[in-house]
C-alpha cells in the first residue's frame, strides 16, 4: 500500500516530475510533494526533512537507491540520482529551518519514563543530549510523533533493516517505554 494520501496517479506524476528535474531546487520541489513545501509533511508518517542533518539525509537517500531501506515511493524517485545529486539535496534540506509542527510537550510522567528509557538504551550517545543529532545521526527533537512511532516500530520489528543496531536497541525497551519516547521526542 502506498499510503493513505498517495494514489497511483500521484506517484506517476511525481516520477515524471523527478525525471524532468535538473536543478537541486527542482528536485527539492518533487520532495515537497510529500515532505511539504513549508517543511511540514502532508502525511504525519512522513519525516521532516527541513533542518535534518545533511549526513543522515544523504545516507537515507543512498539506502533508498540501493534498496537497503525499503519504500515503494522513495526507491523509484531516487533510482536515477547520482551521488552528487544526493549530497546536494542533503545539503539543501539541512540548511532549511526546522519547522514547528505544533506538537504538545509530553506530560511530566511521560517525559520521565521516556528519559529513563532513553538512558537505558543509550539514545544520547548518538543523538546527543537534546536529540539534535549530528553528522550522520538524525535529529529526533520535534520530529513528527506518528513518524517517530512508526520508525521505532519498524526498527523493533526489523521491517526497517538499514540500521540493525537500531533494531537491537528498540528491542531492548518495552513498547510502553518506546511510546513514551515518541511522545517526548515529538514535543521537544
Amino acid at each position: 500500500m502506498l499510503g493513505k494520501l498517495m494514489t497511483c496517479a500521484a506517484v506517476v506524476l511525481m516520477l515524471a516530475s523527478a525525471a524532468r528535474a535538473e536543478t537541486i531546487e527542482e528536485k527539492a520541489q518533487v520532495c515537497a510533494g510529500c515532505h511539504g513545501a513549508d517543511g511540514k509533511p502532508i502525511d504525519k508518517t512522513i519525516p521532516v526533512l527541513w533542518g535534518q542533518t545533511a549526513g543522515y539525509i544523504y545516507m537515507q537517500l543512498r539506502d533508498f537507491k540501493s534498496a537497503a531501506r525499503k519504500s515503494e515511493i522513495m526507491e523509484p524517485l531516487v533510482s536515477e540520482f547520482q551521488r552528487d545529486d544526493m549530497l546536494a539535496l542533503a545539503e539543501y534540506f539541512s540548511q532549511k529551518p526546522w519547522p514547528d509542527l505544533g506538537q504538545p510537550r509530553a506530560p511530566k510522567d511521560v517525559a520521565a519514563k521516556a528519559l529513563a528509557a532513553s538512558a537505558s538504551i543509550g539514545c544520547p550517545a548518538c543523538h546527543l543530549d537534546r536529540f539534535q543529532g549530528d553528522g550522520t545521526v538524525p535529529r529526533l527533537a520535534g520530529q513528527g510523533r506518528d513518524y517517530l512511532a512508526k520508525t521505532i516500530d519498524d526498527f523493533r520489528t526489523r521491517a526497517r533493516a538499514n540500521n540493525p543496531g537500531m533494531s537491537d536497541l528498540m528491542q531492548a525497551a518495552s513498547p510502553e517505554d518506546l511510546t513514551a519516547l515518541a511522545d517526548y521526542l515529538a514535543g521537544l
